[in-house]
């Protein structure tokens, strides 16, 4: 989708959310492949930077990876509601999502992950002997057999609620798509 091409109903622009999360999964290069994930803490909240790895459309439900040392994931166990927040400048949108996160560390569809995952740079992310965020001293990667899927973890992010805003040149529009339907908004 360009930004010329903008949806006109509200069925499609939910449609064509879907289709830009999907798209955004498959491509490094688009801007929602890297969305913020915010979680709660009990004094305000936390944001990081995470790396969308699938979205299932139909369940509505985006995953990402994680160490399972991670702060976001005891955030996430102790809070399971989150937002997932992106902007695209290409499109001119905003998405934000209300999401119920799951973890996940055993089975097959974390082996199967896994399996893809540690033929790859990016396994060594959660090999390390160290839990993210902990004091070094040089910032040399330890190098660890992949045959041991180390802390690896998948965050399944249920989507809740879709706000999908739009700044355009033509006029700015917004939308909300959730249990109670979908709507238009005032941007």
């Amino acid at each position: 989708m360009t930004r010329d091409e903008r949806p006109a109903t509200l069925a499609a622009v939910e449609a064509a959310v879907w289709q830009e999360l999907v798209h955004a999964a498959q491509d490094r290069r688009h801007a929602w492949r890297t969305p913020v994930l915010a979680t709660g803490l009990a004094d305000g909240a936390d944001a990081r930077v995470v790396v969308l790895r699938e979205v299932d459309a139909p369940t509505r439900t985006l995953v990402f990876y994680t160490d399972t040392r991670s702060g976001k994931v005891a955030q996430l166990l102790e809070q399971p509601a989150a937002t997932v927040v992106m902007w695209s400048p290409a499109l001119g949108w905003q998405l934000r999502c209300r999401v119920q996160l799951h973890l996940d560390t055993q089975g097959v569809s974390v082996l199967s992950r896994w399996a893809r995952l540690k033929l790859s740079p990016a396994a060594q992310d959660y090999l390390s002997p160290l839990p993210p965020g902990s004091v070094i001293d040089t910032p040399t990667p330890a190098v660890l057999s992949r045959d041991d899927r180390g802390h690896f973890g998948v965050i399944y992010a249920r989507v809740r609620s879709l706000d999908w805003l739009e700044l355009h040149p033509d006029g700015h529009r917004r939308a909300r798509f959730d249990a109670e339907g979908a709507r238009w908004l005032q941007p």
